[in-house]
């Protein structure tokens, strides 16, 4: 199988700079997920006193902010984005 055949380029050039770009991704993605992964560590740890403390595991006005952010930032897809980053962080309430 060639390049062209798996970037689905038409020219050998064009292959070579999906291929850059696809490792360049792939590069991204793995500090996004390290991102991700270090969000949740954080948020355990506010959940934690928020709950030592006597109060509720989830504080709903801080998770609307949460969700203006990235609808601000990202338009639609942002709140999508970020209820999910806010399930993966908190749970499902």
């Amino acid at each position: 199988m060639t390049a062209t055949d798996v970037t689905g380029a038409r020219t050998p050039e064009a292959a070579d700079v999906i291929t850059g770009a696809r490792e360049r991704i792939d590069t991204l993605d793995d500090r996004i997920i390290g991102l991700i992964q270090e969000r949740v560590a954080v948020s355990a740890v506010i959940q934690e006193a928020r709950i030592t403390s006597g109060g509720r595991r989830v504080n709903l006005s801080r998770e609307m902010d949460v969700l203006g952010h990235y609808r601000e930032a990202l338009g639609k897809p942002g709140t999508a984005l970020a209820m999910t980053l806010l399930e993966l962080c908190r749970g499902k309430i």
